[in-house]
């Protein structure tokens, strides 16, 4: 569930330095329905629940939540997700993160109107969706299937394939092979509870909906709204060397959208490390629960 903020006003947070409890920590991994990943955060030392989303630009607060915490000043700018429309968020300096023992003074953060994707999405409340700005300040290890979260020591090697991290339109995106083609990128998005996303440029060009194969619709979209989206069936995706086959995917007709979007459907066949800051993802192929 990417979010992506139109402003210049967005700091670049990711440059104060964390202050950091010990690594190696492992901390609770909860899987709400719909296959949303939350964990236990502080926002200016408010305990609250976030939805992970590794694929947001940068942390969003609830609205009626972030009047609670009285926060300073803010800069009105425009914001696109994965729903149907633009919306409006405000952008907020001076804010400080807290999860997984890190500490991030000094933070930007996004506040808008969540209360339209917490109930589409979980059937309640998100107070906070937590951005890309924990994946900035550390080397991260996920298992989600085992609900465990925790950051790795930097002199630890991480197991896996290593995939190369490249950034598009301010989100993380890893190589994968869809239906055997050439390597194309695909948004590595952990806030993506649903089926797989393809890129509507990348299906007219590669002519995936013109083979003959059954095309049906669903429900779905994060921030902007709810949306309509074709669905049809990958006959295979190939993610760090493991193949899946018959793979349930929509088409994402966001002009920004990424050839792909891999979400926990996908990721969660594997033992996840990630290092924002060195650009990189390794990817372990689980050896238990293994299925398509």
């Amino acid at each position: 569930m990417n979010a992506i903020l139109c402003a210049g006003a967005l700091a670049l947070a990711s440059l104060v330095l964390p202050i950091a409890a010990d690594a190696g920590d492992a901390y609770t991994l909860s899987l709400t329905r719909g296959s949303r990943l939350m964990i236990a955060a502080r926002i200016n030392g408010h305990p609250v629940r976030a939805l992970l989303d590794s694929a947001a630009e940068a942390t969003l607060l609830n609205r009626e939540f972030a009047r609670q915490l009285h926060l300073g000043e803010a800069t009105v700018v425009e914001g696109h997700g994965s729903g149907e429309a633009a919306f409006e968020a405000s952008l907020v300096k001076g804010v400080e993160l807290s999860a997984l023992g890190l500490i991030l003074p000094d933070q930007t953060v996004a506040i808008a109107d969540l209360t339209d994707v917490g109930q589409r999405l979980l059937g309640g409340r998100i107070e906070v969706i937590l951005g890309r700005e924990i994946f900035d300040a550390a080397r991260i290890s996920i298992d989600i299937d085992a609900r465990r979260i925790g950051i790795l020591p930097p002199q630890r090697q991480p197991a896996g394939m290593r995939l190369d991290l490249v950034t598009e339109h301010g989100v993380e995106t890893i190589p994968v092979r869809i239906e055997g083609g050439e390597p194309v990128r695909a948004t590595f998005d952990l806030g993506n509870g649903s089926q797989v996303m393809i890129g509507a440029a990348f299906a007219a060009r590669s002519a995936l909906l013109n083979d003959g194969r059954k095309i049906g619709t669903t429900r779905g979209g994060g921030l902007g709204g709810e949306t309509t989206r074709q669905v049809f069936t990958l006959k295979s995706l190939e993610v760090a060397g493991r193949r899946f086959s018959g793979v349930r995917a929509a088409i994402d007709a966001e002009p920004s959208a990424s050839d792909a979007n891999i979400g926990v459907s996908v990721l969660r066949h594997f033992l996840i490390t990630t290092d924002y800051a060195n650009h990189a993802v390794w990817l372990e192929p689980r050896r238990s629960r293994r299925r398509n």
